[in-house]
């Protein structure tokens, strides 16, 4: 732990009353001289022409998903439309303030959010820059079909504009020349180059996100903030409490080193319609009745909270500017409760029943879009003439972009480009494993290098046996050989030696380095920003490496137990692994999750759930079980920029290397991607494992050979996901049988997956079925009971003597056969 940070008995003891700090409702004062001279009258004018877009935008999606068709233009949509009709104050209120640089994230109802940073980022926009981003996006297939809408006589600006609202639209239709090629959809859609990040259909999901994307913002004092807009629901999620209190961390001003500019410069923009779904916050599903009031849990200066009125875009946008120049400043984070209202129900499937007409005309009455115009015309801004000038003109716009979105030859489907989504799943990749740039590192400030100089752990590996096998056969001790602990830590310090935007986190990362010593020595050779402890906070721990990979950097987080995976389930199965392909491969994500497999702790802490992983597309799955593959697959995981779900058995951390005689080399190498590996040869039988169980099936091949001549091929699967199948069924065509074995529990293993497909691919050279042979379905019981909970080698010469091949003279102390297998059906177990 931090040891230049002493805790006082005294004064934590010491009695007294704590007041919070007093939180700002609605304080804002118009001013409309002050506010012509802050933000001058096209700025004001643009506000309007902003609030009318939205609300044009979505009253004709509306009126396509209720009545199919809007202004003579019909049109089936079968997707979602959630709409903010009534928020667009608040939104483009919002966005006044800020610029390209600052980035806003949002949830699944975020239209309104995507068109109105992006027309704030235009008007910021030099003509040839904003050409050269639109011609550049998705091979400039978007842009294309805006020029057609919009021919350009009013500037590159208005074809922007164009090219926003249409590619959106676009997208929500599933087009490919959606801003995402249509697989993000309506609530995914974003446009990154103008400041507009992905749009998350989970609630509350952007806040870790965010946390994360600011987190690269102050490591490499880039330019900008990040705002998360999130709903007042959001509220109630872990993961929102977890991001704020990541946020939050005093070591941003105790522990880093200053000329990195203190806290991460976030935003929590809470959305307040006072409606979640068909529940309602304040009165019913919440108690918090004002919700800035929040803040004051979280920082002794209450996250700078303030309730802002959603109505007034003014007064947002003040708010807003106030909170950016003190992120800016390092004093973040910030919270705002901007409250408003939106006349659209949860959806158009929505019937209301929650809340009163009476209730809904109330708002209408003081509505921020007709508040707005009457602000302009009052203050000579704008004439009626004009006002409506502009709503016709946006009218007409909107119905050319829709013309063009349903047209199946300007904007064709997402089913005439099959292969689409098989192209984005993962980054084209360093086919080879070298170091890439990723996605925004190019202009990097320059971050402190590790230095090895007198790095005790450095020199301990230096004397230590790359490989674990003394002349006789017999292990080195851990003491004398290289380890897979060793291992991992030199593919960790190469790293960062490669990428300056690496980055690691977790729980009990630095000083302790790791639950399991992995990181220790790193405290000595890295600076806070780029190793530091985080609260005991796993979604939030996932989910902000999410967010600073999508702003550009590489992150590195530690589960530290596979059995905390739904900690942060949503966070590892809707966010990690779905970015990337939603993003139509625009966005990447080098993420790498380090992942503990245990033993000897009982249910709770001694789960092998590699077959979860393994399940969700968008994941790769990674479990070396050899020092030479932990560095060397550590080594890929680090040069590519997926997502990499890295697995590691607690059993084998001192483990040496086994196999590869030269050892473990000291440069930097790489594990061809995907490819199995054949740890010892054999022909009448294949084993094939998983994980640490590799050692144990070692140990029931050599037994098998020695006792009943039977020849077993052992082969290490190392990857789940990609899997290259070819050296399996190459096994198959020697032997005719095979085994799978796993720690993980049989009901669901992965291994059945393989089996089936072996069963598929090599049908014709099997001599039997494939048998897997995993782990009881049973919870994980304590030390004492795991030799009858996970696969022994007796367990396995008994399914092979019981399942695939006879073997003489020989009875089986355990039972495998379909008999055994209905048994334990019939009881769940």
């Amino acid at each position: 732990m931090p040891k230049s940070i002493s805790i006082d008995p005294a004064q934590v003891r010491e009695r007294g009353t704590l007041q919070p700090p007093p939180i700002p409702l609605n304080s804002y004062e118009p001013n409309p001289k002050a506010e012509l001279k802050r933000w001058g009258k096209a700025a004001l004018r643009g506000v309007y022409s902003d609030m009318l877009l939205i609300r044009e935008f979505e009253t004709m999606l509306g009126a396509i998903k209720t009545q199919g068709a809007h202004r003579g233009v019909e049109y089936h949509h079968r997707g979602p439309a959630h709409l903010t009709i009534g928020q667009e104050a608040t939104i483009v209120g919002l966005c006044l303030p800020l610029r390209t640089e600052d980035m806003v994230f949002g949830s699944h109802r975020s239209h309104a959010e995507i068109l109105a940073k992006c027309m704030r980022a235009i008007r910021d926009g030099e003509a040839a820059d904003l050409q050269r981003l639109m011609a550049a996006h998705l091979d400039g297939d978007t842009l294309r079909v805006a020029e057609r809408i919009d021919p350009g006589e009013d500037g590159v600006q208005a074809v922007a504009r164009t090219f926003i609202a249409y590619g959106l639209l676009a997208e929500i239709f599933g087009r490919v020349t959606g801003v995402n090629r249509g697989l993000g959809g309506s609530m995914h859609a974003f446009f990154a180059p103008f400041g507009s990040m992905p749009n998350n259909a989970i609630v509350g999901a952007s806040c870790d996100i965010a946390v994360g994307a600011a987190l690269f913002k102050r490591i490499n004092r880039r330019g900008g903030i990040v705002v998360a807009n999130i709903g007042d629901s959001a509220v109630a999620c872990g993961p929102t409490w977890e991001a704020m209190n990541l946020a939050a961390m005093d070591q941003y001003r105790t522990l880093w080193d200053a000329e990195v500019g203190g806290a991460p410069p976030v935003l929590f923009s809470f959305i307040n319609n006072f409606y979640g779904m068909g529940s309602q916050t304040v009165g019913e599903t919440l108690g918090f009745d004002v919700l800035a009031r929040v803040g004051a849990g979280l920082s002794p200066d209450a996250l700078h909270a303030e309730r802002v009125d959603g109505y007034n875009p003014l007064g947002v946008a003040a708010a807003v500017a106030d909170k950016r120049a003190l992120l800016l400043a390092g004093d973040g984070p910030a919270l705002l409760d901007i409250v408003t209202y939106r006349f659209a129900g949860h959806s158009p499937a929505d019937p209301g029943t929650y809340r009163t007409r009476e209730e809904i005309a109330e708002w209408q009455a003081v509505d921020g879009l007709l508040g707005y115009g009457s602000y302009l015309r009052e203050n000579g801004l704008a004439t009626d003439a004009e006002l409506a000038d502009e709503q016709e003109r946006m009218g007409a716009v909107m119905e050319r972009i829709l013309r063009a979105a349903v047209s199946p030859d300007e904007s064709p489907t997402v089913a005439t480009r099959p292969t689409l989504i098989e192209e984005v799943m993962f980054s084209a990749g360093p086919a080879n494993g070298e170091q890439t740039a990723t996605a925004a590192s190019g202009d990097h400030a320059e971050t402190q290098p590790p230095a090895d100089a007198d790095n005790p752990r450095i020199a301990a590996i230096a004397k230590r046996s790359r490989f674990g096998l003394a002349a006789d056969g017999s292990p080195l001790s851990p003491a004398k050989t290289l380890s897979i602990r060793d291992a991992l830590f030199e593919a960790l310090v190469d790293g960062f030696r490669r990428d300056p935007t690496m980055i690691a986190y977790g729980e009990e990362n630095r000083d302790w380095g790791g639950a399991f010593a992995v990181y220790r020595g790193l405290t000595e050779l890295l600076p806070y920003h780029r190793l530091f402890n985080t609260p005991i906070a796993e979604a939030a721990i996932v989910g902000s490496a999410v967010g600073y990979a999508m702003a550009g950097g590489r992150a590195v987080v530690e589960l530290m137990y596979c059995d905390f995976l739904g900690r942060a389930g949503d966070e590892i199965f809707n966010q990690m692994a779905k970015w990337q392909p939603m993003s139509a491969g625009v966005l990447q994500l080098p993420v790498l999750m380090r992942v503990s497999i245990g033993y000897q702790y009982g249910a709770q802490h001694s789960q092998d759930w590699s077959s979860l992983f393994a399940h969700i597309p968008g994941l790769k799955v990674y479990y070396p079980v050899t020092p030479y593959d932990a560095k060397g697959m550590l080594n890929l995981a680090l040069a590519g920029r997926d997502p990499v779900v890295f697995l590691e058995s607690q059993r084998l951390y001192d483990r040496g290397e086994e196999f590869v005689e030269a050892g473990v080399p000291d440069h930097h190498y790489v594990v061809p991607e995907g490819q199995p590996v054949i740890r010892r040869e054999g022909g009448d039988v294949t084993i094939v494992c998983v994980g640490a169980v590799l050692y144990r099936a070692l140990e029931a091949a050599a037994r098998l050979e020695t006792d009943h001549g039977v020849s077993a091929e052992v082969i290490d699967l190392r990857f789940l996901n990609p899997l290259d199948y070819a050296p399996l069924e190459a096994s198959i065509e020697k032997t005719g049988r095979i085994l799978l074995c796993s720690d993980g529990c049989d009901r669901g293993n992965f291994l059945h997956t393989v089996a089936s497909k072996l069963t598929s691919s090599s049908f014709d050279a099997l001599d039997a079925p494939p048998y897997v042979l995993a782990a009881r379905n049973w919870i994980a019981p304590a030390a004492e009971y795991e030799a009858m909970y996970f696969p022994q080698p007796d367990w396995i010469i008994d399914a092979v003597h019981e399942e695939l091949l006879p073997l003489a003279d020989y009875t089986a102390t355990t039972t495998h056969d379909a008999a055994e297998h209905a048994r334990r059906s019939r009881t769940g177990t």
